[in-house]
């Protein structure tokens, strides 16, 4: 668990880190992988990120973002 929440602190540093989510175009909504996990997340301004979600590579994260 300590992983993700270092990936989150680098997010923090770092927004752009991640890929751009495509599906939703009207927000800057990205994701980055930590190991099996997705971490989806959404840039509210340069100093700040809001977690969206951390899901299971596995799943269809479509419906949990739109």
């Amino acid at each position: 668990m300590s992983g993700i929440y270092e990936k989150i602190q680098l997010l923090r540093a770092h927004p752009r880190l991640g890929q751009r989510y495509e599906p939703i175009v009207d927000r800057e909504v990205r994701e980055t992988l930590y190991g099996h996990y997705r971490i989806a997340y959404l840039i509210v301004n340069e100093q700040r990120v809001e977690i969206l979600g951390i899901f299971h590579g596995a799943m269809e994260i479509e419906r949990y973002l739109q």
